[in-house]
């Protein structure tokens, strides 16, 4: 559509909402009681029962003496007829007035048309909000994705199958709290503003807050002060929230992301396996109907049980038994031969670690537990007590994607200060224009106070999403996703 139409149609439209109020026919009206959402008048339909109805005008097809039109809210889609006889030439003639768009209000009975159509015969409508732009026609067949994401409204108004996803993302949500709750788990939130970002290790976004005359963060990860929860007494906690991560935007990475982080006291790392694995399946069944999920083209197996494997493990299927014992320049020729790039000044560890995040999980579609990581990796969880060198955790990887960590957490304050200290020397090494990390004092207070042992884990929600629907891009799961603003 070339801007001139456009232009056209607006003008049209513009004309139309001057015609209806000159029929008695304001353009913006008021609330409207209605006796149920369409698709509570479609279950509990009786011919010659007397509705009340509201949505946006969708399609209307005008026959000359009556007119059948399509009505749609947020829970179904409703066909509604108009007559002449039943409305009397003025409310008929300004009922041709409505455009595509329009939200209306319908007074009216259910009857079945000959075709077997469910319809309103209305005897009453008004109009409660004039659209005074046109809506897509075929919003599906655009090719400019930048304009779906910034225009989402028009998105899930012109395509019923971009708004399943979100109607499924919020029944998983509302399945995941009901989950923990049952298990007697205790929501609880936490400042998403914080003197100190901490939990992970990432870049932070910096805001100023006047009333104190102090810098602050917005949080990377709630997970400390989860924890300083469990010190307090709290066995059983979860958090969903938002998280804020001053990164790069991929298919997989928006800065602003939802996690839900769960912690147990006196539960540790194969607590958690269970939990997940259960919540997942869960959530599965009660959202998609189904253990079979993804796309056609990347189908996913959640049937239980799951498959467990070690780290290093998964790196000698990919790169040979021998590869722990190679050098660091075999290392890192057999990593430039995936196609990987290698820094020269990286470590043995490094490059292991590239292999396994750039190729090894990529590789792992069906869920798989992948345990005992390197110590290096994880500074907050329990070391393996057969093996100092390897943390007693799990990354969940489903589809490719790391899903969800979960930890035997650490709660021995002294290796807790240790590790800290060890961070912030790497920090201050790598530093640059980025503020060094400092250690956190007033956490470190807090364990020493007695934490109980306990199992962490953190759940991706927009990614189990894109898992659970297929979706290719975090954008697609997102309702506002972050976009460069456009250019004036």
């Amino acid at each position: 559509m070339t801007l001139e139409t456009t232009n056209e149609y607006v003008e049209q439209r513009r004309a139309n909402m001057k015609a209806l109020a000159e029929k008695g026919y304001p353009p913006f009206g008021r609330a409207f009681k209605r006796s149920g959402r369409l698709a509570e008048v479609r279950a509990a339909f009786e011919e010659n029962k007397p509705v009340a109805v509201a949505g946006r005008l969708t399609t209307s097809r005008d026959m000359g003496k009556s007119i059948f039109a399509d009505l749609r809210d947020g829970s179904d889609r409703f066909q509604i007829y108009a007559q002449k006889n039943s409305l009397g030439e003025t409310g008929f003639d300004a009922f041709k007035l409505l455009d595509i768009g329009d939200h209306i209000g319908v007074e009216g009975t259910l009857f079945v048309t000959r075709t077997g159509e469910q319809t309103i015969k209305i005897e009453r409508w008004t109009l409660l909000s004039k659209a005074l732009l046109p809506l897509p026609e075929k919003w599906h067949g655009l090719k400019d994705t930048d304009q779906r994401y910034r225009q989402r409204y028009l998105d899930l108004v012109a395509n019923p199958a971009v708004r399943e996803v979100f109607n499924k993302r919020i029944q998983a949500v509302r399945e995941i709290r009901n989950y923990l709750v049952e298990r007697q788990f205790q929501e609880v939130e936490t400042p998403m503003m914080q003197p100190q970002p901490g939990g992970a290790t990432a870049r932070p976004f910096v805001t100023q807050y006047e009333a104190l005359d102090c810098r602050m963060y917005l949080r990377i990860a709630p997970e400390l002060y989860l924890k300083r929860l469990l010190v307090g007494g709290f066995d059983k906690v979860f958090e969903l929230n938002r998280n804020f991560r001053n990164e790069g935007l991929s298919r997989t990475h928006n800065p602003e992301f939802t996690m839900m982080e769960v912690y147990e006291a006196y539960s540790d790392m194969r607590g958690m396996k269970e939990l997940v694995e259960g919540m997942i399946t869960h959530v599965a069944q009660a959202v998609m109907g189904t253990l079979q999920v993804g796309s056609p083209e990347a189908p996913i197996d959640l049937t239980r049980p799951w498959r467990e494997v070690a780290y290093r493990d998964l790196l000698a299927e990919r790169m040979g038994a021998d590869w722990f014992s190679l050098e660091k320049a075999a290392m890192r020729v057999k990593a430039e031969a995936l196609g990987l790039y290698v820094d020269p000044a990286w470590s043995g560890d490094e490059i292991t670690h590239e292999i396994y995040s750039k190729v090894i999980e990529k590789s792992l579609q069906n869920p798989t537990f992948v345990t005992r990581l390197p110590a290096e990796l994880v500074p907050l969880a329990n070391r393996c007590a057969d093996d100092p060198s390897l943390v007693d955790v799990f990354e969940l990887v489903i589809g490719g994607k790391e899903i969800a960590p979960g930890y035997s957490e650490l709660n021995d304050p002294l290796e807790q200060r240790r590790r800290f200290e060890e961070q912030v020397a790497l920090a201050v090494s790598q530093a640059a224009a980025e503020e060094a990390q400092k250690v956190d004092e007033d956490f470190l207070a807090a364990l020493e106070h007695g934490m109980p042992p306990a199992g962490g884990m953190g759940i991706g929600i927009d990614r189990l999403i894109m898992t659970l629907t297929g979706s290719e891009a975090i954008r697609d799961v997102i309702l506002f996703p972050q976009l460069k603003p456009k250019e004036e």
